[in-house]
């Protein structure tokens, strides 16, 4: 399922297509902005979203082999519900 299935889906019970693109639009934008904050959304039944830095480490060029140092960087990680995984 990609952002157009999920539109569709919403279009079902809003009056209009370009209402539900909105309202997934502004919940995409809403946990976009939070994550950003660094701060931790949880979705009841679904499951929780957070930011983890990761620190730097020595990873290898495939092409050359010759070994290179990985930047640290932040991700997404994404911890479902329980609900979520026995339905």
């Amino acid at each position: 399922m990609n952002r157009l299935d999920i539109i569709k889906a919403v279009a079902k019970t809003l009056s209009t297509k370009g209402e539900a693109a909105q309202a997934v639009e502004t919940a995409f934008d809403s946990i976009r902005a939070a994550l950003n904050r660094g701060e931790k959304v949880v979705i009841s039944n679904f499951g929780t979203f957070r930011v983890k830095q990761r620190s730097s480490r020595q990873g290898r060029n495939p092409k050359t082999g010759q070994s290179v140092t990985v930047p640290p960087r932040k991700g997404v990680r994404f911890k479902a519900s329980k609900n979520l995984l026995n339905a």
